[in-house]
């Protein structure tokens, strides 16, 4: 059986250690074993595409022409996209949308809605999702749910500290200044405070580097590679995600396979993660209430494990055996589509 050559394009590699990339090298690993796969970060094979390629085969080969592309974000992604469609307007193009093209992009800009058109189909992280598409494209869209491996849940008996981690590179979209003055609000003495990501915006991180020197309890730690990161976040007590917009945030998967119960903003991306009735939402900007809930989670046992009940059962979502019959579901039946060749 000939194996089809499935392309996924995705606007961050292994270098950014971001959520795009961590989709991309899951569904890489989801797809091998059937297809051959490659990830890159534009198409066709230009300069950017070949030197940002990863698991591609020989260094400096042309990019091929894939028999399946897989797009993520409809924005950024769009010149792959438009390029892919015009050239190859039979062959399936799967169109990933991410927080910005849900809760912003695909509103106004002309590129993100084109690729909405293009796509053959289109998948969202988490069932709120749909509601962010135009009406007239739902019926191709499908939920797809992230995953992670699953860790044994660190045991925190005796600890000193209550430990609190937020986690995502800081960037307006993640509002993480939100967490950084709710870090200066906090009231519980044994509250300790951790900040883990790269300064993508310069200003947030002089403010994270002002903020840890004026607060005690907080701690920025720059960016670390993954399986660090998340040996620092089993180790917490508790999780925050204060961002102002997600598609479905790979860090909310984490927290919950791992037993950390989660604290997050009052927005769609995150309800559509963890459900309506969810316990554990804060406004969105409001850093003396996210201040208050952290600390009622750090001194009433009472909230902090019915935080981490509901995660618990939302945590059968997020096993990576689902969302890899799922991803092999979607790419195996398209791969099976007749392809008109279009002239060179």
């Amino acid at each position: 059986m000939v194996k089809s050559h499935v392309l996924i394009i995705s606007p961050a590699l292994a270098n950014a250690n971001n959520g795009n990339w961590q989709t991309a090298r899951r569904w890489c690993g989801f797809l091998r074993n059937g297809h051959r796969v490659a990830c890159a970060l534009s198409w066709p094979g230009s300069d950017q595409a070949q030197s940002g390629m990863e698991g591609s085969g020989e260094p400096g080969t042309a990019l091929p022409a894939p028999d399946v592309m897989i797009a993520l974000h409809a924005r950024r992604s769009a010149p792959s996209i438009a390029a892919f469609a015009g050239r190859y307007p039979a062959r399936p193009l799967i169109l990933v949308l991410t927080g910005t093209d849900l809760y912003r992009d695909i509103a106004h800009d002309p590129a993100a809605q084109q690729s909405l058109l293009m796509a053959t189909k289109l998948v969202v992280l988490q069932a709120a999702g749909l509601d962010a598409l135009p009406p007239s494209l739902r019926a191709k869209a499908r939920v797809i749910h992230q995953s992670a491996p699953g860790l044994a849940v660190a045991s925190r008996r005796g600890a000193r500290h209550f430990r609190v981690a937020m986690i995502g590179h800081l960037r307006p979209e993640k509002a993480p200044e939100i967490f950084m003055a709710a870090a200066a609000c906090v009231q519980t003495p044994h509250v300790r405070l951790l900040q883990i990501g790269a300064a993508l915006d310069p200003a947030l991180g002089r403010a994270a580097a002002c903020t840890a020197l004026a607060t005690p309890g907080y701690t920025w730690a720059g960016a670390l590679p993954h399986a660090a990161t998340r040996q620092r976040l089993r180790h917490s007590d508790l999780m925050v995600i204060s961002s102002r917009m997600e598609g479905g945030a790979n860090v909310i998967i984490e927290a919950v396979t791992c037993g950390v119960p989660v604290l997050a903003s009052d927005i769609p991306g995150n309800r559509g993660m963890l459900g309506a009735d969810y316990a554990g939402y804060f406004p969105l900007d409001d850093a003396a209430a996210l201040a208050r809930a952290i600390d009622r989670a750090a001194t009433d046992p009472a909230f902090l494990d019915l935080l981490r009940r509901q995660c618990t059962v939302r945590a059968a979502l997020f096993a990576p055996a689902i969302e890899r019959a799922a991803v092999r579901e979607l790419v195996d039946n398209l791969a099976l589509l007749p392809m008109q060749e279009q002239p060179s």
